[in-house]
């Protein structure tokens, strides 16, 4: 990683430290989430539109050093927990070999977030290579309904996916489940069911305004305390306490009283956690953004590709995290949506 020297990248991050990445409101951000793609081979109905979609042209996406780079400015910066996105990660080539380069900075959590097409024969070199958990999405545990919500795949080669990753020791696998009204809000105690027999944590979000076809009303959105009450109806649960809790985490966890297994919730919409993000997310183009709801992002591609060095790097991470605004504004009369959606800006 040319510029990026690993005794630094691998020094401890100190949130008193003046380099850490603090904006106004005191939140110290130490999470970064980076897509490596905006292509995707699935086409789910709350994310992208079922064609017409146009990519990024291959030069445009920033190389694998090009992002490791930007990581290992980042570590130095206060950074500890990464987070690989895209559109779906596992579509890009080679990603093995990405997932070494930023294994080697000495982040605290190195995971993925994938639809799990193509894990389960590729968990073991993943793992290999040092990544550490997965989160998988899946919103349907019907194998027609799956279908349709994602325009595809199979919800049988997905299960596999999960599985396989608990075999390569990804764990704990965490499950996303994005809840739609009158689509597979029906669902949601079969969910908690399967977390219950399975070990894994299913997370339940809120439908966000970040589909690529323009599509979202708040009518479609279930709230998350909805969601809750209605696993408690049939199996009683419970915060998790707060010395196991991470209070900058997006999901708010709940454990079922009886001991046997973990959901959380991700209120995006209706009950906003702005106040304790922690999250800058970098897209596969370069474009650093302070917020998933951001109308503004900083460009760092002309940096790297200029011939800047890391402390111009570490100017940019820090004036972006400086920018960011107290919150998303999604409940305001004058919110306006991104101009990237989910697949595009990497989740």
């Amino acid at each position: 990683m040319t510029g990026v020297p690993i005794a630094l990248a691998r020094r401890r991050p100190d949130p008193a430290d003046s380099w850490a990445l603090v904006d106004r409101f005191g939140r110290v951000h130490r999470d970064l989430r980076i897509s490596v793609t905006d292509r995707c081979n699935l086409r789910c109905i709350y994310c992208m539109p079922e064609a017409g979609v146009e990519f990024l042209p291959r030069h445009e996406l920033l190389s694998y050093e090009e992002l490791a780079r930007v990581a290992a400015v980042a570590h130095r910066l206060g950074v500890v927990r990464v987070r690989v996105t895209g559109g779906e990660p596992l579509v890009r080539r080679g990603l093995e070999s990405f997932i070494e380069l930023l294994a080697g900075i000495g982040f605290d959590d190195l995971s993925m977030t994938t639809n799990a097409i193509g894990l389960a024969r590729r968990a073991d070199a993943l793992a290999a290579a040092g990544l550490r958990r997965v989160n998988v999405s899946c919103d349907s545990l019907r194998p027609e309904r799956f279908a349709a919500i994602r325009r595809g795949g199979d919800l049988r080669v997905v299960l596999e996916g999960m599985a396989a990753a608990e075999r390569a020791g990804l764990l704990p696998v965490k499950v996303n489940v994005v809840v739609l009204a009158g689509v597979n809000d029906d669902e949601v105690v079969d969910f908690a069911r399967f977390a219950r027999e399975t070990g894994r944590v299913v997370r339940f979000i809120e439908y966000m305004p970040l589909d690529g076809s323009g599509e979202w009303e708040r009518a479609r959105v279930v709230p998350s305390a909805r969601v809750l009450e209605t696993i408690a109806e049939h199996w009683p649960i419970e915060p998790v306490p707060a010395p196991e809790e991470d209070p900058a985490a997006p999901a708010t966890r709940y454990r079922f009283v009886d001991g046997r297994g973990e959901i959380g919730v991700i209120p995006t919409v209706t009950q906003p956690f702005c106040g304790t993000c922690d999250r800058l997310r970098l897209t596969a183009d370069g474009a650093l953004r302070n917020c998933l709801f951001a109308r503004e992002e900083t460009s760092l591609k002309p940096l790297l590709r200029g011939g800047a060095d890391d402390e111009a790097l570490a100017r940019a991470l820090r004036e972006t995290v400086a920018a960011k605004l107290p919150g998303h504004g999604i409940n305001e009369p004058g919110f306006l949506r991104p101009a990237r959606s989910m697949s595009m800006i990497g989740g």
